[in-house]
């Protein structure tokens, strides 16, 4: 027995060595030859850029940091090596998808994803939930694949080409109907694995996982929809299906963040939040926007591998509270809409947006929101002396636009081999409706207005509970 767990350390700390130098080989490729990072295609199979390298280096971090989480966390686990296994084939499903460019490596290493993130929610076989939980997911992967497979071929077929870089240089040539049904597939497939709503219930089942594991899930697995459709931007630009991604993303932005706020448990109140970004990240595909997603899912990640690793922490500290409702004097409200106004003026220009009336300008308003947000949060601070607020939001806002721009630049850089990856859309009287009822449903949220409603809080609370199986269906032996 003593000599079965020397070894499952030794697999599992030998895993975690390799992905921490796999990190700081492709970091250090990437700051020395950045921005000019060659692009290398091995017979049309393969094609690794700067994106691609962007795309190593952030999940071989992200696999290697919960590796090492792991090594205390699963101590004494029975299935610790199994977990460190199916982690690095994951791990590597990821880097072989991000490179490939022929369609049946793409296809199979998309559903490999899949399969590996299903055995990992499922990697106690002991338990009866985890088992129905990974078997949950795994028909939401496999329908993804299928999806994404049709999508997929149906280009091949009608371009005569097998690798993503011809298509992509062909689909303008396609009749319109095919590159919207080939659209509307790749879409399905990226909505299904970032559990946009109607997909949802696959994520909020899988929270039986250990916390190690849902931290790679939602820190890695549901960001993979934003790589798939910054790959496939072209047909999505010729297929006029870009305002389905919007819609349905921000629809699942709003709805998420209510579902959130109902939620009593930590990792229900975790997923709510992932589902929520995910809309959001969805929403900026929609805009025409797949570098400004790139940089959201990064950030994303770093930010919820964060929360799920500190969950436990999070749980000692839980303590009842009364809902808060807000109140804002007329001289605050001021003060909220100025700053809000300058953040958004230094978002649009340290990023090279400008003040153009296209799709961006979304992005720019959400900023707006953001920084009056926190600006109203510091304001309203009874603990903080009048010089404090009034240093705090400038130096705050200042700092995370500046942070976030270079971070945009960076990844805009590195994704300048891609076509149409940032072309933002002239705006249309769709857009701009659904952009009010955007703004309405996020201030309804803010200012607690669905707490008038019960049959709003039954929907809500109705449409965010797990597959049946996935909770205390089974005794502990």
């Amino acid at each position: 027995m003593k000599l079965k767990k020397q070894i499952t350390n030794a697999i599992s700390n030998a895993i975690t060595y390799l992905l921490w130098l796999f990190f700081i080989a492709n970091l250090s490729y990437l700051v020395y030859s950045y921005p000019n990072i060659p692009q290398w295609v091995y017979n049309d199979i393969l094609k690794i850029n700067g994106f691609t390298i962007l795309i190593w280096t952030l999940v071989t971090f992200f696999s290697a940091l919960i590796g090492s989480y792991g090594k205390n966390y699963l101590k004494g686990f029975k299935y610790h090596s199994k977990f460190s296994i199916l982690c690095f084939g994951f791990t590597l499903s990821i880097m072989t998808f991000v490179m490939s460019n022929h369609i049946i490596l793409l296809l199979i290493t998309w559903l490999l994803m899949g399969v590996f993130m299903s055995m990992i929610i499922g990697v106690d076989s002991r338990w009866g939930e985890a088992k129905e939980a990974a078997k949950f997911a795994l028909k939401y992967f496999l329908a993804g694949s299928i999806f994404l497979g049709t999508g997929m071929f149906l280009l091949a077929f009608s371009t005569q080409s097998y690798t993503l870089s011809e298509i992509l240089l062909k689909v303008d040539a396609l009749p319109k109907y095919l590159t919207i049904i080939s659209g509307l597939f790749i879409i399905t497939a990226a909505i299904i694995q970032s559990a946009i709503y109607p997909f949802h219930r696959w994520l909020l089942s899988a929270m039986t996982a250990p916390t190690p594991a849902s931290a790679l899930m939602h820190a890695g697995f549901v960001n993979g929809s934003g790589i798939l459709l910054a790959l496939f931007s072209t047909v999505l630009f010729a297929s006029n299906t870009l305002i389905i991604l919007f819609v349905i993303g921000g629809l699942t932005a709003v709805i998420a963040q209510f579902t959130k706020l109902i939620q009593v448990n930590v990792k229900q109140k975790l997923a709510c939040s992932t589902i929520a970004q995910m809309g959001f990240m969805i929403m900026q595909c929609g805009l025409g926007l797949f570098n400004a997603a790139v940089v959201h899912l990064i950030l994303h990640g770093f930010y919820k591998a964060y929360l799920f690793l500190s969950s436990g922490e999070a749980v000692r500290q839980e303590k009842p509270k009364k809902p808060l409702y807000i109140t804002i004097k007329p001289i605050q409200a001021l003060i909220v809409l100025f700053f809000g106004v300058c953040g958004a003026l230094m978002f649009s220009f340290s990023t090279g947006k400008g003040l153009g009336l296209n799709s961006s300008i979304f992005l720019t308003l959400i900023v707006a929101i953001t920084v009056g947000q926190v600006t109203y949060n510091i304001v309203k601070e009874q603990s903080l002396t009048l010089l404090q607020k009034a240093f705090l939001p400038p130096i705050l806002f200042m700092s995370g636009i500046i942070t976030y721009a270079l971070m945009y630049n960076f990844v805009t850089a590195l994704m300048i081999s891609m076509p149409m990856v940032a072309e933002p859309l002239p705006l249309s009287a769709l857009e701009v409706g659904f952009g009010v009822v955007f703004l309405i449903g996020f201030f309804m949220m803010k200012l607690g207005a669905y707490r008038r409603y019960p049959w709003l809080y039954v929907k809500l609370m109705n449409i965010t509970q797990p597959y049946k199986k996935t909770i205390l269906m089974y005794k502990s032996k």
